[in-house]
């Protein structure tokens, strides 16, 4: 397969493409110029990926701490045109959509309108009629909608030709019934029907369509104003075309059709670069913080679509590409899917397919990065691409977990105990220690094996920096001649709280 030269966007401080999302961190040079030098290893594996999978065109970019950073394009949008693929062409995302349909059930939830946990049928009554087979089955919810976990069956071959179908056609399906996988709330199963419906729930509670809501309250105060609904608002010459590799050759795919109660299974357009915006606002959401929310959704909503409502599986054996073994759990949030590996580190984001056109993003939220991956070819997720993208920008850089913020108590804390140590000069009643402390452990018992401990460690030369788990947990170093002490303790849930553990290991050099 011929590939086209990378068309490329790097930025250090000073060139970057993009003004970072409100909230965001200061850039860190020392991080950029690491992140930066990673950027050929990724133009690679995007390029070994598209020449491996007879990829007409791709474009995908990285997003780091608010920020566009890098972007590339390869290939054709267009290849009976011979049109480049480049980071502003237009593809089909596909169900990458759901989100953006999740975002404004729980933007309609801060607002009063609806509630998570209220019937389905409280909002689309003509789901009333509707019962499980299983006659101890309570009514689908909203929540239930948003996590898959409904009972609908999983209806990709199915779904994805009902693109452009009517609120009639929507309306007259509902009225036949619906058939069912599972009884409600017991089992993860993919429903784009249930996605549709969760469309139809936003035009009834908002009374406007819901691609004119999400337009109008997510997508252009995101400043998206190149994702579009109907592919033939899109500018001329940006469009991407969909192919199917077949028979040595790519052989295009029709469009589907645009609009109707079906959009909200996949129906967005956009480019690597507006899309790029989306990315660093689900990112903002972290870490917890005080200080103006800027929406257009709040931090907190964001946050909760990330979280793993519906378990899926527990790949045990999976391997990063690179061959790396580590488990993988996998679930999904609110439109969103939601990865844990064996080490911890874990993914938000999701993926889409349509006859024409696989796309991809993933995002570390405690990293602060994020990829995405647009393509033209029927079902080509670029799925792996991301995930060793990823994997190898954290290895290369050598990228570590952000630490959440800590709080006054708990620095206060670090400093009482930095001072107690390795003497315990305390009485047992002492308002630092909680109720259990002294109960757990004789005051005696703990002075005797810290101070063995110290003796080993030698001088004392420096107290290190606390790095909080959370706002109460953490942890910090006491750096001695011959060796350190790892200092963990953890808070009480009292005001003001106090220490109710704490643990001491010695680090030799």
């Amino acid at each position: 397969m011929k590939l086209l030269p990378l068309l490329l966007l790097a930025a250090l401080p000073g060139s970057l493409p993009a003004q970072p999302t409100p909230g965001a961190p200061p850039i860190d040079s020392a991080r950029a110029r690491k992140i930066a030098a990673a950027f050929p290893v990724l133009d690679k594996i995007y390029a070994d990926y598209a020449a491996r999978n007879h990829v007409p065109g791709l474009a995908y970019a990285l997003v780091v701490d608010g920020r566009l950073v890098h972007a590339g394009a390869l290939g054709y949008a267009d290849a009976r045109a011979r049109t480049a693929a480049t980071p502003q062409s237009v593809f089909r995302i596909a169900s990458m959509t759901k989100s953006f349909v999740a975002l404004a059930v729980l933007r309609l939830r801060d607002e009063g309108r609806l509630r998570l946990d209220a019937p389905a049928e409280t909002y689309l009554p003509e789901l009333k009629k509707y019962r499980p087979n299983t006659l101890d089955a309570p009514p689908v919810t909203v929540r239930q909608l948003l996590s898959h976990a409904a009972g609908l069956p999983e209806d990709n071959p199915w779904g994805d030709r009902q693109m452009g179908r009517s609120d009639a056609a929507l309306a007259a399906l509902l009225g036949r019934g619906l058939s069912m996988a599972n009884a409600p709330g017991v089992a993860y199963e993919y429903s784009n029907l249930g996605y549709a419906l969760l469309g139809r729930l936003v035009s009834r509670v908002a009374g406007q369509p819901f691609q004119a809501y999400i337009s109008a309250r997510i997508l252009r105060p995101l400043g998206m104003n190149d994702t579009y609904w109907d592919y033939r608002r899109v500018p001329a010459g940006r469009l991407a075309h969909g192919y199917r590799w077949q028979a040595g050759a790519w052989q295009p795919e029709p469009l589907l059709p645009n609009g109707g109660a079906f959009a909200a299974l996949g129906g967005l357009l956009t480019t690597v670069e507006d899309f790029a915006k989306y990315l660093a606002f689900q990112a903002s959401a972290w870490p917890p913080r005080p200080g103006p929310d800027a929406g257009p959704v709040r931090r907190s909503s964001v946050r909760e679509m990330q979280q793993p409502w519906t378990f899926n599986a527990l790949n045990a054996a999976y391997r990063y590409p690179s061959g790396r073994a580590s488990p993988m759990v996998n679930s999904y949030g609110f439109g969103l899917r939601v990865a844990r590996d064996g080490a911890g580190r874990g993914y938000v984001g999701h993926g889409g397919g349509l006859p024409g056109f696989g796309s991809h993003w993933w995002l570390l939220p405690d990293y602060g990065v994020a990829v995405v991956a647009l393509d033209n070819l029927t079902y080509a997720g670029p799925t792996a691409a991301n995930f060793a993208a990823l994997d190898t920008l954290v290895a290369l850089a050598g990228l570590r977990p952000r630490a959440p913020a800590g709080s006054a108590i708990l620095a206060q804390r670090q400093a009482e105990l930095a001072r107690l140590l390795p003497a315990w000069e305390v009485p047992a009643n002492s308002p630092l220690f909680a109720e259990n402390f002294f109960l757990d452990e004789p005051l005696a018992g703990r002075r005797q094996a810290a101070q063995a401990l110290f003796a080993r460690a030698g001088k004392i030369g420096s107290v290190g920096p606390l790095v909080p788990e959370n706002q109460l947990r953490g942890r910090f170093l006491l750096t001695g001649e011959q060796a350190a002490i790892e200092v963990f303790f953890s808070l009480t849930p009292e005001t003001p709280a106090r220490v109710q553990q704490l643990d001491l290991r010695l680090l030799p050099r």
